[in-house]
């Protein structure tokens, strides 16, 4: 039995009872009937509440699911291998991290990322790529890139 349904079963034994809600048993009675069903309807109201949110919360986790499952297949794409970039002044200077991938909407644009020596991450484009060198904003060094080991057919 539910509350609703024995907060309705004390009313009907109230009403059953015939009770004289003039005397003080009656009216205390009385009041504590009208009171039970008071916090029924009130308590019905939150679960009704607890379980929309319950199902809100259900579809905002199967959202963000889905975006890291996205996020998760972006990340597991081929990249370049290190030995793809080189530096004209001394190949240990530098610590070149993988092309990320990231993909901003624009199909054609790929964002690499490279590591200077002083530890700041540098994002570049390929037009900034095919240039050749770009300059570190944190100590001034320019980073230069080749493609002696890429065949054309990767470009």
């Amino acid at each position: 039995m539910t509350i609703s349904e024995k907060s309705a079963y004390l009313k009907g034994l109230m009403d059953g009872l015939n009770l004289d809600t003039e005397k003080a048993e009656g009216k205390l009675i009385s009041a504590l009937v009208e009171l039970m069903g008071d916090v029924t309807k009130k308590l019905s109201d939150v679960e009704e509440t607890t379980i929309a949110i319950s199902d809100e919360l259900d579809e905002i986790e199967e959202d963000l699911d889905a975006i890291e499952d996205y996020i998760l297949d972006e990340e597991d794409e081929d990249y370049y291998d290190d030995e793809d970039f080189e530096d004209y002044d001394d190949e240990d200077d530098y610590d070149f991290d993988d092309e990320e991938g990231f993909d901003y909407g624009d199909e054609d644009t790929t964002i690499y990322e490279v590591k200077c020596a002083c530890g700041n991450v540098i994002a570049f484009d390929e037009d900034t790529l095919e240039e050749g060198s770009i300059i570190c904003d944190e100590c001034g060094e320019t980073l230069e890139f080749t493609f002696d080991d890429v065949d054309e057919d990767e470009e």
